[in-house]
């Protein structure tokens, strides 16, 4: 079927789009391209929109009608999908259609998913399409499959899936010799060592299983009846309370047998302490699809961070034509939006992730006028979604807790304060434009005039904030004069400064005061400063660039993964504690202090995925384990690399850290391609909080760069924790 590919108001094309047989994938081509067609995955849509629902199909909303119009939205950072049918039917078609393709792959369980998978790979690499593989093209297909191996051992798998002796594998022969050639040796060695008669695990075989190496204590019997009933895919063996080597091997791979502890996936905090108890999900410049000098600035970017349960999100507000104040990086030559948008998406997707209060840090350049239009727009549009005033205006100690402030937007921004607060020089917000003067004086930021900030500032926006951006003056200061609604931000460098001159002060203040840290100005590229360093001392709110993949954003998502995605994590008691203050750089003088030894056996790899530039070359992949935490827990161990074998790489090492502060640190699992000549390619990670790690044999299931799922590529590792 023709649709119509929209990139911009001029450039709009019309492209063949067809569904595959396998009913997963959609192929598209141009007019003038004769064979190469291009695909994408069913998997890989997260959403479906109708209608004028993009920026995009806005700004064409006068020539095409909405009915005939819908979006694609992917998953990741990949850009939407814009299209235009040639009738209302036939967009219906395509949005109904790919929302029941979707539903099916969604419901789908595990081993299916793995059927699914391998059934994908047969189809791609059938290139005369009749349905057959012969020897030659099974052994191109292992090849596109990551897969070296001995072609003997290959060629006696191949004969042995062959049932019809035709010298050709069909589609379900493809999915059985695959499964042959994937055996688990390493995982059919350790279920024989529990089976009593090394063909099946009864109950108790895995009771024992479960509490000597899965370390699950007082419960196995029971979890092992479970897991048989759960996992275990023969009949008979499920009414005899046993387990087959593939239903050892379905819980080994699933959710249960995951490092990350399922019971720490659900909201499993406290959510009734007061805000400045807990790390809060928080994206710098949310308007930004790229960089901070030239890039687009769009919605779609608050509404991807939004998704991803971020929890503030930054509106800089400039004077825009026509009345109408406009957000983008001042100064710069990034795109502008209009800020009735901007709320518009906020009001539509704040609480979609996550029902926990949504904070909005406001940067104002306005005009008195613009500015009174932005008390209007925020109030018009978030209605009573928008909170105004800490809770019943009592005079409080602290803040609420995201518990009372459920499905409340909180504004953050300058604020006229009292003429008794001169001291606090409250309306000159920290202003990055003037932080990122200090950094690069090549800037052609003004010099913000903290008197002429003090005149230009509306009453009605005023009364709207929530928290009030203050200045800085010192931790003395803020212990004797600070009110808990009083909010300081600081750029990365000063956050760090402070930290290594007065660690326990700059913890103490986090106790009771919100702190906001975001880029260096210099970080033009839109890169990311690491977390850790900031919330090792407390800072809740640590801005990140969303948009900017990489280790500190798999910092992010590890740490955020934990209490259902909700975007508020509580923090660790040693940096709620006033009394005994916690010193990050000195983590042995506080009074429970016990170091762990944290060791993990690296033992295989299974299915990773190819470095994609290199279409005929195998990977030679390795294993580093990364510890960030405390600045005494910062290390980093690796494998060796395994020649060519991207499929089932077996490593069998052990890597050994000490851990002095557990309640801060985060282990990421980073799968690499070696390469003697260049830097080596990434292939996957899995990033998580220590506290969230389950011992025993586990799969690390890893995520591509952009923080999603690569099924089924896993590692298999055994873990020890113990105290030294």
């Amino acid at each position: 079927m023709f649709l119509r590919k929209v990139k911009s108001r001029m450039w709009k094309r019309q492209r063949h789009y067809k569904l595959q047989e396998d009913c997963k994938t959609v192929a598209y081509k141009s007019s003038w391209a004769i064979n190469s067609y291009s695909t994408f995955s069913i998997s890989d849509v997260e959403a479906v929109r109708e209608g004028h629902q993009s920026e995009m199909l806005l700004s064409v909303a006068d020539e095409f009608p909405a009915d005939r119009c819908f979006t694609l939205v992917f998953r990741g950072r990949r850009g939407n999908l814009d299209l235009v049918a040639e009738s209302a039917e036939e967009a219906q078609a395509w949005i109904q259609g790919v929302r029941a393709l979707m539903e099916n792959i969604e419901n789908m369980d595990d081993s299916t998913k793995l059927d699914q998978w391998i059934s994908d790979w047969f189809l791609k690499a059938d290139r005369n399409k009749d349905g057959r593989m012969n020897f030659r093209e099974t052994k191109k297909l292992l090849k596109m499959m990551n897969v070296d191996m001995n072609e003997e051992h290959a060629y006696c798998l191949f004969k042995r899936a062959d049932k019809s002796e035709s010298g050709t594998l069909v589609d379900q022969e493809f999915v059985e010799f695959y499964k042959m050639l994937t055996e688990r040796i390493e995982v059919l060695d350790l279920f024989q060592d529990y089976s009593s008669d090394g063909q099946i695990l009864s109950q108790c075989d895995l009771e024992e299983f479960l509490r000597e190496d899965q370390l699950e204590g007082e419960a196995s019997y029971e979890h092992a009846l479970q897991l048989i009933d759960r996992y275990e895919p023969s009949n008979t063996a499920r009414m005899n309370h046993s387990m087959s080597i593939d239903g050892f091997l379905m819980y080994l791979t699933s959710p249960e047998g995951s490092i990350f502890n399922p019971e720490r996936q659900g909201l499993f905090q406290d959510l009734s302490q007061p805000l400045a108890h807990y790390y809060i999900s928080s994206s710098h410049n949310t308007y930004l699809m790229e960089d901070q000098l030239k890039g687009p600035s769009s919605v779609e970017a608050y509404i991807q961070a939004l998704k991803r349960g971020c929890r503030c999100v930054e509106v800089d507000c400039w004077n825009g034509a026509n009345g109408e104040p406009v957000v983008y990086h001042g100064h710069t030559f990034t795109s502008k939006i209009l800020l009735k948008d901007v709320i518009t998406t906020i009001a539509n997707y704040a609480f979609k992730a996550s029902e926990y209060p949504l904070i909005v840090s406001i940067e104002n350049h306005c005009s008195i006028e613009q500015q009174e239009i932005m008390a209007r727009l925020f109030r018009d549009i978030l209605g009573d979604m928008l909170l105004t005033s800490t809770v019943d205006a009592k005079v409080v100690s602290e803040l609420p807790s995201p518990e009372a402030l459920k499905r409340k937007i909180l504004l953050k921004g300058k604020k006229i304060g009292n003429e008794s607060e001169s001291l606090t020089d409250e309306v000159s917000d920290e202003d990055e434009a003037a932080e990122m003067n200090k950094d690069c004086p090549a800037s052609e930021s003004p010099p913000t005039d903290a008197k002429k900030s003090k005149q230009n500032l509306c009453k009605e926006l005023s009364d709207l904030m929530f928290c009030k951006s203050v200045h800085f003056h010192s931790f003395e200061h803020s212990r004797t004069s600070a009110k808990p609604d009083e909010m300081s931000s600081f750029s990365e460098s000063k956050a760090r400064k402070y930290s290594k001159e007065a660690g326990s002060d700059f913890v103490l203040h986090n106790t009771r005061q919100l702190t906001r840290v975001y880029p260096s100005g210099m970080r033009t590229d839109s890169s990311n400063y690491c977390p850790l360093d900031m919330w090792n001392i407390g800072c809740q709110i640590v801005a990140l660039n969303f948009q900017t993949a990489g280790m500190e954003m798999d910092l992010n998502d590890g740490l955020f993964t934990q209490n259902d995605c909700s975007g508020y994590v509580l923090k660790p008691e040693i940096l709620c504690n006033r009394e005994r203050l916690f010193d990050p750089e000195k983590p042995e003088e506080r009074e429970d202090y016990h170091p762990l030894l944290f060791s993990v056996k690296v033992i295989s790899g299974q299915q990773l995925p190819k470095v994609r530039q290199k279409e005929w070359s195998i990977v030679d992949p390795l294993v580093r384990v990364e510890i960030y935490g405390v600045p005494l827990d910062q290390a980093k161990q690796e494998t060796k690399y395994i020649d060519n074998n991207g499929f089932n790489p077996c490593w069998n090492e052990s890597l050994q850290f000490t851990i002095h502060t557990p309640e801060l640190a985060l282990v990421r699992f980073v799968v690499e391609d070696y390469d003697k000549a260049s830097r080596n390619d990434f292939i996957g990670q899995y990033t998580l909080p220590f506290t969230c790690i389950q011992p025993g044999y586990r799969h690390v299931h890893l995520l591509s760069k952009d923080g999603m799922s690569i099924h089924p590529s896993s590692i298999y590792v055994h873990i020890k924790i113990a105290e030294l």
